[in-house]
């Protein structure tokens, strides 16, 4: 892996971004927001998995005096998700929000989005320059809020990445000269609590658009994919897309966009960073896939310890491994494994074998020795 990006470390609320930090995994709620018994149930759920920051929807002035409410009951930073209208800015952040997300694609107005900033600014709460495919200004009308009418805004008819000729305008460029016009509007009043998104479904071009910026500008960046789809097909694509990107030592916050429960985009993110060692939190979970090889039921096993870990969230790695192949080695290398063969098994605990089992006993067994190590870790 490459050495991570050095960008800025900003605050929001008391979770930092950027910097040194560790990657955050944040997602948005799914309720409707003016329902503040139902927005916080959710938050109060996704601080339980380990969301570290959270995201609601502000389409009305109702949603933006919700805030005020929602605020005050939940433990982790919230940002207002803003679209189209300054005054729901100004009103959440009166409301007290941790941070603003706003669409440089729906507010254009740069004497709007200077009011918002300089509210930002008294209270130096972060804003981010929240750029999406799906909602880019016109082309050749960045900055301008009169003319073209959105669903004849030319973006579609822009060469994706990869497709564009030699000197072609491609639709990477109008994501970043979108991103760079509100950087330089929030520069200009000396604002410098920011963080980038430039978000596409499509991934190579939101890959290009990323890497084209990291090495511009010194903020930290929001990684997504935006409408990825599905928690399966949706978190595969989000972690090619991330993946590559945070391989790359580029990106100081995710959120896996699924059109699922919040909790699978929070479980999917930490995943995502756990498969690249970038963030160790809660379970981590090797597990054969199972083969003609396997002398029990792997898959039924690897599943069941799966849930039973969840529930528990502890902080640990445990392999359930099917047979003699691979089966020692890496249940050797966790901190509880299991090697099953015919009608019993080797449970290993720290690398060192702890005991032999019967097939029946495995389950119980496992979850024993985890339970050791879990002890052992918070004395």
């Amino acid at each position: 892996m490459r050495p991570r990006r050095v960008s800025k470390a900003i605050q929001v609320g008391d979770v930092t971004v950027g910097g040194n930090a560790p990657i955050t995994v944040q997602s948005m709620t799914k309720t409707d927001t003016r329902d503040v018994k139902a927005t916080v149930r959710q938050i109060k759920e996704l601080e339980e998995v380990g969301c570290d920051i959270i995201r609601p929807a502000v389409p009305d002035m109702e949603a933006a005096h919700a805030l005020r409410e929602i605020v005050k009951q939940v433990k982790i930073p919230v940002i207002a998700d803003i679209h189209f209208h300054y005054q729901l800015a100004l009103e959440s952040i009166a409301a007290g929000v941790d941070g603003l997300r706003l669409n440089p694609g729906n507010i254009r107005d740069r004497e709007k989005v200077e009011m918002v900033v300089r509210a930002a600014k008294e209270r130096q709460i972060p804003i981010r320059i929240g750029v999406n495919f799906g909602s880019l200004p016109p082309v050749g009308q960045i900055g301008k809020f009169r003319g073209l009418h959105r669903h004849a805004d030319g973006v579609n008819k822009l060469a994706k990445a990869g497709e564009a000729g030699e000197g072609e305008f491609s639709v990477v460029d109008h994501m970043v000269a979108t991103a760079l016009w509100e950087i330089s509007v929030l520069e200009d009043l000396d604002f410098d609590l920011i963080k980038i998104s430039l978000k596409a479904f499509d991934v190579p071009t939101t890959v290009e658009a990323y890497r084209r910026l990291a090495y511009m500008v010194p903020y930290p960046l929001h990684l997504g994919i935006t409408e990825a789809g599905t928690a399966m097909a949706g978190s595969i694509r989000s972690s090619v897309g991330l993946g590559y990107l945070l391989y790359e030592g580029i990106g100081d916050t995710i959120r896996v966009s699924l059109s699922a429960d919040s909790k699978e985009e929070i479980a999917a993110g930490y995943e995502i960073l756990k498969s690249l060692n970038l963030r160790e939190k809660g379970t981590t979970l090797v597990a054969c896939p199972s083969c003609g090889r396997a002398d029990v039921d792997v898959i039924k096993l690897a599943n069941t310890v799966d849930d039973l870990l969840k529930a528990k969230n502890y902080n640990v790695k445990v392999a359930v491994m099917g047979c003699e192949v691979n089966g020692p080695g890496e249940a050797k290398d966790a901190d509880v494994g299991i090697a099953a063969g015919v009608g019993r098994a080797i449970i290993f605990r720290k690398g060192q074998k702890s005991r032999v089992v019967e097939e029946s006993e495995m389950l119980s067994a496992l979850m024993e020795e985890v339970e050791m190590v879990v002890a052992g870790q918070e004395a």
